[in-house]
């Protein structure tokens, strides 16, 4: 398998956002905790799916505008988030239909690992944030990535099956060490603010958990929050 295609399987994927580990009580509380106060401030959901962030976001006082490359799970975001949600579908590998500096905050859950090159994605979201804006992102751990590879320092194309509400897919990545990470941010412009690597919500049922690991040992996805300079 060579590519993702979300619009094969946006439902099953959906589905498994709402109450999945990875997402209901990991990545999505992550981005939540990091954002914090967000009451008034104008955000751009990148990759936004079906739209369970740009909801938190919204529900938390921000003005949230979504897209996402794929059709059919703009579709559903547009059923959670109503007919008049600012939603589009646009590719993060091309310039985006927004204007300079119209952001107080962009997010990107689990998106830029999909993309070989970072430059042109980066340099288009410093250019929609307003100076000073904040992009909080968050990506596959490479040291997770190392844990199963045995390879860490080479920027590395891979893909994996994944059973998604009883539906078995394939998601394709791009692995890049820290190093290869932090340059890219610090060429498109920004300077890193936070480095995260949290554990589960607290209120995670337990058998969602891996049976080997405790919540204190869990790792999977590693997040930023960076700073437009």
């Amino acid at each position: 398998m060579t590519t993702t295609d979300y619009d094969d399987f946006a439902n099953a994927y959906s589905a498994e956002n709402e109450s999945g580990l990875f997402n209901a009580y990991y990545e999505r509380p992550a981005m939540l905790r990091l954002a914090g106060n967000v009451s008034g401030r104008r955000i751009l959901d990148v990759g936004c799916g079906s739209g369970p962030l740009s909801a938190a976001l919204r529900a938390k006082g921000a003005v949230v505008t979504g897209f996402d490359v794929s059709a059919a799970m703009v579709d559903l975001a547009r059923r959670r988030l109503g007919e008049d949600a600012d939603l589009h579908v646009a590719d993060l590998r091309t310039p985006l239909p927004f204007a300079d500096a119209e952001f107080d905050d962009v997010v990107a859950s689990l998106v830029l690992h999909y993309l070989e090159d970072w430059s042109g994605p980066l340099a288009e979201l410093r250019r929609v944030l307003k100076p000073g804006g904040r992009l909080m992102l968050s990506v596959n751990h490479p040291a997770a990535y190392a844990i199963e590879y045995r390879n860490y320092f080479a920027v590395t194309k891979y893909s994996e099956e994944y059973i998604l509400d009883g539906q078995a897919v394939w998601l394709t990545f791009w692995h890049r060490p820290l190093h290869a990470m932090a340059d890219a941010f610090a060429a498109a412009g920004f300077r890193i603010a936070t480095i995260s690597e949290p554990p589960p919500s607290p209120d995670t049922p337990a058998e969602l958990l891996p049976p080997d690991l405790d919540s204190g040992s869990f790792m999977c996805f590693l997040f930023f929050v960076l700073e437009s300079v």
